[in-house]
């Protein structure tokens, strides 16, 4: 039980160390520059909503 807890422990202190290092990268403004150019050229910051009509012929039996 000793050895999992200790294995836990360490797990623990990476996933902190790389939540602070990633919030100290996102916080930085040249690095959210490359982001925004990222997210808009995979189009999830502009709202292309289409209308989607769905027609069901022969379903019933």
């Amino acid at each position: 039980m000793k050895t999992f807890e200790r294995l836990l422990i360490k797990v623990i202190l990476i996933q902190l160390a790389c939540l602070f290092l990633f919030q100290f990268l996102l916080s930085r403004d040249d690095q959210i520059f490359e982001l925004t150019k990222l997210s808009k050229y995979e189009g999830v910051t502009s709202n292309n909503y289409t209308k989607i009509i769905e027609t069901f012929n022969g379903t019933s039996k």
